[in-house]
């Protein structure tokens, strides 16, 4: 049996611990075919194969140079705080404050921490959102 994923998996304490860090590019969605894949010199924040196509997070900088289609320009907020790929809920806590805001996220966890890719125009409002989130977690404990 393999071993647990590192990181904390307290949701209370992933909460009242929650530090965010606002990205300051602007970040868009473009898909790939699954084959050629994309050009090897595009800056890629995320990768990843799906059945129909290959859907690639990068800069709206970067889709611009290298002529690419895309949608949803966002930027990335990254949780500042070491989740384990085995926390439940806490994404799902992340999502509920947001979806009371009515500030759409897609989030992407990494072996270290957690990230949101909301709309540019709610990401001060998605940050405050969470900073709240983090203060209300505090004051339960």
């Amino acid at each position: 049996m393999p071993d647990p994923a590192p990181g904390e998996t307290s949701l209370s304490k992933l909460l009242s611990t929650l530090r965010l860090s606002m990205h300051p590019d602007t970040f868009v969605f473009s898909t790939f075919p699954i084959e050629p894949p994309p050009p090897k010199t595009l800056p890629m924040e995320m990768y990843f194969r799906e059945q129909e196509e290959c859907t690639v997070i990068t800069t709206l900088e970067s889709a611009k140079k290298y002529s690419l289609d895309y949608v949803f320009p966002c930027r990335k907020i990254t949780c500042e705080v070491h989740s384990s790929l085995d926390a439940v809920g806490f994404m799902a806590a992340i999502s509920k404050r947001l979806t009371d805001r009515g500030i759409g996220a897609n989030p992407v966890s990494g072996y270290y921490h957690d990230h949101l890719f909301v709309p540019v125009d709610r990401a001060d409002e998605a940050v405050k959102a969470l900073e709240e989130l983090a203060k209300d977690a505090r004051t339960m404990e």
